[in-house]
């Protein structure tokens, strides 16, 4: 079974920092692109960032120049720092892993989902 399992979410004051993290299981985690999503409330999911499998990344504008997403091959872990926070960054934030031949994704997975609530 796959499994991709967020954590490090939490209450913050605007301004300050978060790390996510994303650890994935039952995937050849190198092979995958990863990438960041959130929801928040009465809004539709959109991309925060994402990291290809050959280390490329890009960001959603309201994000560039303050979050930055790595990854750690050898814990099959994905990683989203979040600085300068902001109250609309407040949401549930999701990862996804997705396997893509020929720029066509072939296989798609979710997390369950961690809540980051920026209040001041």
């Amino acid at each position: 079974q796959v499994q991709l399992v967020e954590s490090g979410g939490g209450l913050v004051q605007p301004g300050g920092s978060l790390r996510l993290s994303c650890a994935a299981s039952g995937i050849v985690f190198s092979l995958y692109d990863m990438g960041w999503y959130r929801q928040a409330p009465g809004k539709q999911r959109e991309l925060v960032g994402a990291i290809t499998s050959g280390g490329t990344t890009n960001y959603a504008d309201p994000v560039k120049g303050r979050f930055t997403i790595s990854r750690d091959n050898a814990k099959n872990t994905v990683y989203l720092q979040m600085n300068s926070l902001k109250p609309e960054d407040t949401a549930v934030y999701y990862c996804n892993a997705d396997r893509r031949l020929l720029g066509q994704v072939q296989v798609e997975y979710w997390g369950q989902g961690t809540q980051v609530t920026v209040s001041p």
